[in-house]
């Protein structure tokens, strides 16, 4: 029987996992297929039900349902259950479903290949402090940087995070004004998207250009954000590595395989228009 797989979100029409994953089963030669489903917030409990009974051997989770799942579950990996953050679920032999979180490991990958390894002991602040801003929080300690700051709208939200990381949960005015403190600034919220709300987090002024600015959002590839930042001449890492990295430590939960991410990343970037990302990112650094 063909296994099957899904990605569940709200929005989820933009997505490009189901491309990738299909992509990745082709060139392995497992025969699945992936699909995306679009679960309004508030019904994930139905949407977990439905897959169930339909057979799905595994799906994703994307925003905003990276918490809600979390009950809907019947286990998680310590470290889905450190951050109570939930992004990937694998169907076990016996039907009980285990929650994983690949987003953070997945972040970290991206980062070191885009920014370099040696930025551990320099201060990072994270933008939002959703499902996404857990996993890559505790991602980063767990990779050892040293501190690690968590700025929202809401406080207390950023407290939950930053509790957990030896940072510090601050209000987004706060974080403006202390911006050029960071060495590495990663923006975790949907502002930016092509389907969500434009414009900037927060006011960039006091970045520092010798910061990394990093964003999770990947279409489009440069957004407000990683355009402003660039200008100021920081390093830039686009969401699109993130992506590719964790959907590919999906993959290797559910198939045993890791699948060929350099080429799926050069793919994308050819769909996407950035054949010639490399020029296109230098033009971003002119002044």
């Amino acid at each position: 029987m063909k296994k099957w797989y899904a990605v569940l979100g709200d929005p989820v029409s933009h997505s490009k996992s189901p491309a990738m994953h299909e992509e990745w089963f082709r060139e392995n030669g497992i025969d699945a297929g992936y699909v995306p489903v679009h679960v309004p917030a508030g019904e994930i409990g139905e949407a977990v039900a439905a897959l169930k009974t339909l057979g799905a051997s595994g799906w994703n989770v994307t925003v905003p349902h990276k918490q809600d799942i979390i009950r809907h579950l019947d286990r998680l990996d310590p470290l889905a259950r450190e951050m109570q953050a939930v992004n990937t679920v694998r169907v076990l032999p016996d039907g009980k479903l285990l929650g994983l979180n690949t987003d953070g490991p997945g972040f970290v990958r991206s980062l070191e290949q885009g920014a370099g390894p040696d930025r551990k002991e320099e201060p990072v602040l994270i933008i939002g402090a959703g499902g996404a801003a857990s996993g890559i929080a505790l991602a980063l300690v767990q990779a050892g940087y040293r501190s690690v700051s968590v700025c929202n709208r809401t406080v207390e939200k950023a407290e939950r995070i930053s509790s957990r990381t030896g940072g510090e949960a601050l209000s987004l005015a706060e974080a403006e004004k202390r911006l050029g403190e960071y060495g590495t600034v990663i923006q975790t919220t949907p502002v930016g998207m092509s389907t969500g709300t434009p414009g900037l987090p927060i006011g960039l002024e006091h970045l520092s250009p010798d910061a990394v600015a990093a964003d999770i959002v990947y279409s489009p590839l440069h957004t407000e954000f990683l355009t402003a930042a660039a200008s100021k001449g920081c390093r830039i890492v686009d969401g699109l590595g993130m992506f590719v990295f964790q959907g590919a430590l999906a993959f290797r939960e559910w198939t045993g395989v890791m699948p060929d991410t350099e080429k799926m990343r050069d793919r994308l970037l050819t769909e996407m228009g950035y054949a010639d990302v490399n020029r296109k990112t230098e033009k971003l650094f002119e002044k």
